[in-house]
Order: C-alpha cells, then sequence, then structure tokens
C-alpha cells in the first residue's frame, strides 16, 4: 500500500505508524467516564471506506488523515492534520484540556 504524503509525495505505508480511526481527534465532552471509555475502547470495525489518523515517522513527522478503503486496501488521499482545520492542541483547548 502507498501513501502519498502531501510533503513528501508517494510513499511505502512502512514509512507510516498507523494510529486509528479519525475519531481520536474528538473526544467526549465533560467527565462521563463510561463515554470516555467507549470512546477509546470500543471500535468499530467497517468494511468500505475509512478515514484514520497516520503519522509519518520516517518522513516530516506530519499527522495524516488518510481515506482508504480496508476491503481493497485502494488509497483515495491523504490531508495533513492541521490543513484539514483540526489540530488535536486546539480540539484539547476548546474542552478545556491541557494542549
Amino acid at each position: 500500500m502507498r501513501i502519498t504524503c502531501p510533503l513528501c509525495g508517494p510513499r511505502d505505508r512502512r514509512e507510516f505508524y498507523y494510529y486509528g480511526s479519525e475519531d481520536y481527534l474528538t473526544r467526549p465532552e465533560g467527565e462521563d467516564w463510561d463515554a470516555i471509555d467507549a470512546h477509546l475502547h470500543l471500535r468499530n470495525n467497517p468494511a468500505g471506506r475509512v478515514r484514520d489518523l497516520w503519522y509519518h515517522d520516517m518522513g516530516c513527522t506530519s499527522w495524516l488523515v488518510v481515506t482508504r478503503d480496508t476491503v481493497t486496501h485502494e488509497v483515495f488521499g491523504a490531508a495533513l492534520v492541521a490543513d484539514g482545520g483540526v489540530s488535536i492542541s486546539a480540539k484539547m483547548k476548546s474542552k478545556g484540556g491541557a494542549a
């Protein structure tokens, strides 16, 4: 599988670290520990098109949201998390957490 990094171009997936679903960019409001536990540990395993977080560990060290198909392994695109208007630190600050 090859992922096209917006900064580095096409790269083999072994240069990247798979983090999980893009749902990790948001977290439940408040201190509902059951919701937080479910958010962290209960995941869907969809067949088809998904959006995941990948870290370009062996390259530019950017966080990417990669759109891919879990059945065919086709990659439809990749975008920098920061360019998508979603910054992890900004999300944490808006939720009242530390950045």
